[in-house]
C-alpha cells in the first residue's frame, strides 16, 4: 500500500510512510483509523517496529487495503487510546493489560500494574501462586478429573487435598488413605502468609476464569467423618454443568 506525498502533488511518494500518514487497521476484525505517529509513540514497542520508520509495514492488508492484525481486537481500542492521550483503562483492565504485554508497550504494562485493579492480582495473588508448588500443573489436573466425571451428570466433584505446611505432610498419607480409591489433587505446602482458604479462592477464581462454574466445600467421608478443614486437607470442588 502506498500513500500519495502530500507536499509535493507532483511527486511520487517517498519509499516507506510518513509519519503524518492516516492508517487504517483491521484487528481481527474490528477497524481502527490512526495515524504513524500514534503507533510509533514508543519507540521499543511491537507496534512501532510493525510500523517501523523508512520501510513499508510487513503486515497482510485485507480486501479494502486495511493492515491487517491477527488478534481479538476488542480491546485495542483502549491500546489507541493511551497512545494518544496517556489515559489508562478503567474497565476490562486485565485484558488490556494483556494486549501491552503482547504489543510490548512497555510504559502501559508498567502503569497498569501499578493500578489498583492489577496490584493486589500481580503482586499479591500471582506471587503467592508462584510460592505454591506445581500450582498450574495441579489446575490442569483438576480440570481433567471433573471433565472425566461429567459424563450424565450435572454435576462432578474433585477432592483437593490441601497441605498448607510441611508438618502437614506427615499426616497426607492417613488422611488419603480413608478415600476408597478416590482420585486426589494435591497442593502445597507453601512458604506465604496465605491460608489454605486463600488457595481455593485462587482455584476458584482460576478455574472460573475457564468458564467454568466450580464451588468448594470441606470433604466428609461417607461415614459423616469431617476430615480437618480449618487450615487445609481435604476439600471437595463441585462443577456444575448445566
Amino acid at each position: 500500500m502506498s500513500l500519495p506525498d502530500s507536499r509535493s502533488p507532483g511527486k511520487q511518494s517517498s519509499p516507506g510512510l510518513q509519519s503524518c500518514s492516516v492508517v487504517q487497521l483491521n484487528v481481527g476484525g474490528h477497524v481502527f483509523t490512526t495515524s504513524l505517529s500514534t503507533l510509533r509513540k514508543h519507540p521499543d514497542s511491537q507496534l512501532a517496529f510493525m510500523f517501523s520508520s523508512g520501510q513499508q509495514p510487513k503486515l497482510p492488508t485485507d480486501a479494502k487495503g486495511r493492515y491487517f492484525i491477527d488478534r481479538d481486537g476488542t480491546h485495542f481500542g483502549a491500546i489507541l487510546q493511551f497512545l494518544r492521550t496517556q489515559r489508562l483503562p478503567t474497565e476490562s483492565v486485565l485484558e488490556v493489560y494483556q494486549e501491552a504485554l503482547h504489543y510490548d508497550i512497555r510504559t502501559l504494562v508498567k502503569q497498569l500494574q501499578d493500578s489498583a485493579q492489577l496490584f493486589g492480582e500481580t503482586v499479591g495473588r500471582q506471587q503467592f501462586i508462584s510460592r505454591v508448588p506445581n500450582y498450574l500443573e495441579n489446575l490442569e489436573v483438576l480440570v481433567r478429573v471433573a471433565r472425566a466425571e461429567a459424563i450424565a451428570a450435572r454435576h462432578s466433584a474433585v477432592i483437593v487435598c490441601v497441605l498448607r505446611t510441611e508438618e502437614d505432610l506427615g499426616r497426607y498419607d492417613n488422611a488419603v488413605n480413608n478415600l476408597e480409591e478416590q482420585e486426589v489433587v494435591r497442593f502445597g505446602p507453601w512458604k506465604a502468609p496465605p491460608t489454605a482458604i486463600d488457595l481455593l479462592d485462587c482455584i476458584k477464581m482460576d478455574v472460573e476464569a475457564r468458564g467454568y462454574k466450580v464451588r468448594y466445600e470441606p470433604h466428609s467421608s461417607d461415614r459423616g467423618f469431617l476430615f480437618k478443614t480449618n487450615d487445609g486437607f481435604l476439600y471437595k470442588l463441585v462443577f456444575t454443568w448445566w
